[in-house]
């Protein structure tokens, strides 16, 4: 099981997805998903995995080929270093902190249900929550506006 996710420079989540296989074709969907909801990136830091670089490389392409505009498209630069994805590990780490007593996931089904609260949840820690702007209320606030 693979749960893929991306943030900004800011440390803000951008997106997050959770696929049963670490491959290519998963790896495509959750870049697609990504760049359609937020836009192309500059450059992008990936992990040693051979298989994110070309799922970037793939989408940009595709990207760039579908382009109407008259603007060239410039490719997305791939930065893949162990060393220089220490920030989305570093927010990965909250969400390692609550799977990791729980030993794993019996099914997929809870996996993605279970993984999504977390997400939800560290989202609105971090103030990205939808109701976050007018005023400041707790997380167990906004959880219950949420699921009023």
């Amino acid at each position: 099981m693979q749960l893929y996710r991306a943030i900004d420079s800011n440390g803000d989540t951008v997106e997050f997805w959770f696929s049963e296989r670490r491959c290519l074709a998963a790896a495509k969907r959750f870049l697609r998903k990504a760049l359609k909801r937020h836009g192309r990136p500059k450059r992008i830091v990936i992990d040693g995995s051979q298989t994110s670089r070309e799922a970037v490389l793939s989408c940009d392409t595709t990207d760039r080929l579908q382009d109407r505009s008259r603007r060239k498209l410039k490719p997305i630069r791939i930065r893949q270093s162990a060393y220089l994805n220490n920030r989305i590990e570093q927010d990965h780490r909250a969400i390692k902190r609550r799977v990791r007593p729980m030993l794993g996931f019996r099914s997929i089904a809870s996996a993605r249900v279970i993984l999504g609260g977390i997400e939800m949840i560290h989202m609105m820690r971090k103030q990205q929550g939808k109701y976050t702007c007018n005023r400041q209320p707790s997380v167990a606030e906004q959880f219950h506006m949420l699921a009023a």
